[in-house]
């Protein structure tokens, strides 16, 4: 079996046990698990808050108004989708009931520790280049410490694995933003964006004929972890 293969069927394998995850309260209440989605190998690793609503009764991420927020920014950035792989750093929907509506609820620290060992199998097996943390807790996640998005947006960092990981906003922020705003809220979200067009450009430079591919690093297999809270 090849590399490629191989990380795909542990991937699905996480998602699996992603499903039945119980180390924080978040799963029993959720439809479901919503673990990440594209490509091993994957030029971009974009990385979100959490599931919402539309994304836990689908089962699939950045499907709701956020998703396709993004979607068009991708579109105008003239990137393929295909290459991104995109996930959340917390697997299970946070809500709150509101008569028959369930509506977000931010994830606490503890949810998000409890969830980053899951992020991290991903980044073993998809191997990205770079990364896009949208939002505060996604941003805490792949860099390990408090992110002030605001101050860093647009800018890369770089977390104790050496891994460089872009901060800007999540979609969700331009939605929730004023109107009147908007527009300008967009095109200073696309311009954080942008900055990561260099690794696009650049690894598909390094595709170009009569360059050599890197030998991809071996598939580490999923880590084990407990299915029920502990007592």
């Amino acid at each position: 079996m090849s590399h490629r293969n191989e990380a795909t069927a542990a991937l699905k394998a996480l998602s699996i046990a992603t499903d039945a995850c119980r180390e924080c309260p978040l799963g029993e209440p959720a439809t479901q698990s919503v673990f990440g989605e594209g490509p091993v190998g994957a030029v971009l690793m974009v990385v979100g808050e959490q599931p919402g609503d539309k994304e836990d009764l689908v089962g699939r991420p950045f499907v709701g108004p956020a998703g396709k927020l993004f979607d068009r920014a991708v579109a105008e950035l003239g990137w393929s989708r295909d290459k991104l792989y995109v996930t959340n750093a917390v697997k299970h929907f946070k809500y709150e009931l509101r008569g028959k509506r369930r509506i977000h609820k931010t994830p606490g620290q503890r949810e998000a520790e409890a969830c980053r060992h899951w992020l991290e199998s991903e980044i073993e097996l998809v191997q990205p280049r770079a990364f896009i943390a949208l939002g505060g807790t996604a941003a805490r996640s792949l860099l390990g410490r408090p992110v002030a998005v605001m101050k860093e947006r647009g800018q890369w960092q770089e977390n104790p694995a050496g891994h460089r990981v872009l901060v800007t906003l999540h979609p969700s922020a331009l939605l929730r933003g004023d109107p009147e705003q908007r527009e300008a809220a967009w095109e200073a979200w696309l311009k954080d964006l942008r900055v990561a067009s260099e690794v696009m450009k650049k690894t598909a430079a390094a595709k170009s004929p009569g360059r050599a591919a890197p030998a991809p690093r071996p598939v580490r297999a999923p880590r084990r972890t407990r299915t029920t809270a502990p007592a």
